[in-house]
């Protein structure tokens, strides 16, 4: 049996507004954890409250990314900034 090999190049990664997307999840997570709050004494006496904790978890968890999204937008600015300024083309960029 052959190993798979890919006939072509992949393609280029997709870049969105990464920085809001992850900003938007966020706020995603801790709205529901807030909305769920009123009704813990039902989620209790049913054995859920698992859904309220994965909420918050989502929501800190959250905060983790988009710490690490903004600080990876600022490198890679950065690193396109220096590129520009040296005349070299950008790590990363198709020659």
């Amino acid at each position: 049996m052959e190993k798979w090999t890919p006939k072509h190049e992949a393609p280029e990664p997709l870049e969105g507004p990464v920085v809001a997307t992850v900003t938007g999840g966020t706020v995603l997570w801790f709205v529901l954890f807030l909305v769920q709050i009123p009704f813990y004494g039902w989620y209790d006496d049913h054995g859920h409250t698992w859904w309220l904790w994965t909420c918050l978890a989502g929501g800190g968890l959250g905060l983790i990314g988009v710490w690490y999204v903004r600080a990876r937008d600022a490198a890679i600015k950065r690193d396109a900034a220096r590129a520009a300024e040296s005349g070299e083309p950008a790590p990363g960029a198709r020659s």
